[in-house]
């Protein structure tokens, strides 16, 4: 349903839109009730409503100055202006001001709901509009090459899950569903056209794969990247080393058909999607051989570098798991993630593999901590040596049970250093509330501008911490002052109203008495007559 706000300061108009529209029936539902343009406005940044039906002309704030201001807030906000036809030439402004509908008063209920009628069929009609599923899929069609491109160059540089990247892949069109995978990455030799010739390079280089099924070739960083993706079910018949095969006849066809030499440097084959990133690594590599005499246009790494297989790394997805554990997560969190990361290490590792491993885990953890505005030193006592009480352990199980006991230690660090962070923040927006309650241009924007943070950051916050909105608690702030002032002073009423922050003693008194239910002129006599801390 579409969020409706009301704003009329007459009770019975008020009363009677509410009656005498069927709103259900018109998928709307009422979300407030405001009486002026400057509690509407105030009104609506709680409520976020859909559409805005306003009379013109109201106190404190008319329906084109309301609507003005919501525009400024939300321009998708619909405004239904309601004028009388003495104002008629008056909320012809409105159009300048991209009202989307007026009524003439009188108006009866089939008139507004016709008006309405309209307004949602319009809003559903944007709706469709950027939904249109042919739009989106010629869009989306024509969009492709830099869907997979994209892809591509993440699956080469960060390292995402294997659901993440086929979810992805899925998306925009490819297959790589594979049992192993390798990168290949292809340069030319300097020549004319340059850029040219990579291009026609890409074109055969693609051919030759897609005839081989392969996998994938792309332009990336000024080369072509062949991506291997070996098929989950080998094909009968198929060459002994299909990549080999199929990188051997890249390398024929561009010799035959460009004439010029070329170089493609190899990975080992990998497992995993997230491990690309590391065959790309491999890649680039092999390829550096090139510059040195006697090496072949095809460069294996595992021809020019030997390197054990399974080589303990502490990736890019491990760091994130952990970082997002330490900063974010359960201690339930920490440990399953710290067991991932211990899984990895094996008796095959030699010591020398495991404590770099367990160094660049221990350094993951001290980032973690800065970024989170923690010193080591705080937590673990000036002069601690964590790495060199690490290696002093007798044995994994031992170091394991350490670094458990350093990550837990830093993660509640963490957690209680944000907490806080919240309470500082939201009593230092007290502060300066209770500070400048008296500007009548005190906002949330000026708060948040003070304490140098985002405004959506800051509500949530202090609503969590207050269980008052920001708005409600400044009104909250300046009705407890008027009060003491109505109590304690024989100040006018106009001059309270300056002393708490309202620029129009009218809007002071209208929020006076809907805040305690009398006016203030009625308060002050009862709190002549009252008792001392019984009126409040």
């Amino acid at each position: 349903m579409y969020r409706v706000l009301l704003v009329d300061d007459e009770e019975d108009v008020r009363e009677g839109l509410v009656v005498e529209v069927d709103w259900e029936a018109l998928d709307l539902r009422i979300v407030g009730l405001a009486e002026n343009g400057r509690e509407a406005l105030e009104m609506a940044e709680r409520i976020e409503p859909d559409i805005v039906i306003t009379d013109i002309s109201m106190p404190f704030m008319d329906g084109l100055e309301l609507a003005r201001r919501l525009r400024e807030r939300n321009p998708l906000v619909k405004v239904v202006i309601l004028t009388g036809y003495d104002e008629f030439d008056y909320a012809r402004q409105a159009v300048s001001l991209s009202v989307d509908e007026y009524l003439l008063k009188p108006f009866s209920a089939g008139h507004l709901t016709e008006l309405l009628t309209r307004l949602r069929a319009q809003m559903e009609a944007e709706i469709a509009e950027r939904e249109d599923v042919q739009q989106l899929r010629e869009h989306y069609r024509t969009s492709l090459p830099l869907l997979q491109a994209d892809l591509i160059a993440t699956l080469l540089h960060r390292q995402k899950s294997s659901a993440y990247i086929l979810s992805r892949a899925s998306q925009c069109g490819l297959e790589l569903g594979g049992k192993r995978y390798g990168v290949s990455i292809l340069t030319l030799h300097p020549t004319e056209d340059p850029e040219l010739k990579l291009f026609a390079a890409l074109n055969i280089a693609a051919e030759v794969w897609a005839d081989h099924k392969a996998g994938y070739a792309f332009m990336h960083q000024e080369t072509v990247v062949l991506l291997y993706v070996e098929p989950l079910n080998g094909i009968e018949g198929k060459a002994e080393n299909p990549q080999q095969h199929a990188l051997e006849n890249v390398v024929r066809s561009i010799r035959h058909y460009l004439r010029v030499p070329v170089t493609i440097g190899s990975s080992r084959l990998v497992d995993t999607l997230p491990d690309v990133k590391h065959a790309y690594e491999d890649a680039l590599l092999a390829l550096d051989y090139r510059l040195v005499p006697g090496t072949d246009s095809l460069i294996y790494i595992g021809d020019v570098e030997r390197q054990a297989a399974g080589k303990l790394r502490f990736d890019e997805l491990k760091q994130q798991t952990l970082t997002r554990c330490l900063k974010a997560g359960t201690q339930a969190e920490l440990e399953q993630g710290l067991q991932l990361i211990f899984r990895e290490i094996t008796v095959d590792h030699g010591r020398s593999d495991i404590q770099l491993y367990l160094i660049e885990v221990l350094t993951t953890v001290w980032k973690a901590a800065q970024a989170s505005g923690e010193e080591m030193e705080d937590i673990f006592g000036a002069g601690f040596q964590l790495y060199t009480d690490l290696f002093r352990l007798p044995g994994l199980s031992e170091a394991q049970h350490k670094v458990s006991e350093v990550c837990l230690l830093v993660q509640q660090r963490i957690s209680s250093g944000r907490q806080h962070v919240y309470k500082d923040i939201v009593e230092q927006a007290l502060t300066f509330t209770k500070k400048h309650y008296a500007d009548p241009d005190l906002s949330i924007q000026k708060v948040c501008a003070h304490l140098h943070i985002s405004s959506g950051y800051f509500c949530s916050i202090f609503k969590k911490e207050v269980q008052l909105t920001f708005l409600q608690y400044l009104m909250q702030i300046r009705m407890d002052e008027a009060r003491e002032l109505l109590r304690s002073t024989e100040l006018k009423s106009f001059q309270i109203a300056e002393k708490v922050g309202f620029a129009e003693p009218n809007y002071f008194s209208f929020c006076f008495k809907k805040h305690t239910g009398v006016s203030p002129k009625e308060y002050r006599k009862q709190a002549i007559t009252t008792p001392e801390g019984s009126l409040q």
